[in-house]
């Protein structure tokens, strides 16, 4: 079987050296008769899939150049969260690829309880949303209580109309009027036509 080695460690990990994981993963997958085909190291924190090696893995694992990835424990693979973990984990499975953590055995796909682990992250990550959302509808509550929410939603424009009218007296086109304020041509025709539509029905 051809595996794939994926090793990780964060800038703040000071003083800790991916090799160290990578010694033991190479170890393991001699003693399982496995062939590395690939090492995959990132030294960048697993907050986020935007690392250089992930992307790579991920690349040859979708081209069939392996069958299997290894790595040190499941927060090395990726500390996103419970469901953009559990969403790498099905994307590799859908590739043909097997995974398996090497200090948790339960985190096995090929394991007996390989469906019982995505399952227990498929809950995590459920509870993991809904906790999110909580999360945001008790911190919209506590604005609204406030006061607060007005910024949430969509800026109220406030135009001045006696400026639109002096601007429009000193001969500024439209399209002056529009950059100037900062709203679109339509609008500042539109406000022009209303000024001058109330001036002529004022004058007679």
């Amino acid at each position: 079987m051809l595996v794939a080695l994926y090793a990780r460690v964060s800038t703040r990990d000071k003083g800790q050296d991916a090799e160290n994981q990578l010694l033991q993963l190479r170890a393991f997958c001699a003693k399982q008769g496995w062939s590395v085909y690939c090492e995959y190291v990132d030294q960048k924190t697993g907050r986020t899939p935007d690392r250089d090696a992930f992307q790579r893995l991920f690349q040859d694992a979708f081209q069939g150049r392996f069958q299997k990835v290894v790595f040190w424990s499941l927060d090395r693979f990726s500390r996103e969260g419970a469901t953009d973990t559990l969403q790498h984990l099905r994307k590799l499975t859908s590739y043909g690829v097997q995974w398996r953590s090497y200090t948790e055995q339960f985190i096995d796909s090929a394991g007996v309880f390989g469906e019982v682990v995505v399952s227990l992250l498929a809950s995590l990550a459920l509870q993991e949303s809904i906790r999110r959302s909580e999360r945001a509808s008790a911190a919209y509550e506590r604005l609204r209580a406030q006061g607060k929410t007005d910024h949430l939603g969509r800026k109220r424009l406030v135009l001045d109309r006696e400026k639109v009218r002096d601007m429009a007296a000193t001969g500024m086109s439209v399209r002056g009027i529009a950059a100037e304020l900062g709203i679109s041509r339509t609008s500042a025709h539109r406000i022009v036509q209303n000024l001058h539509t109330a001036t002529t029905t004022a004058t007679t």
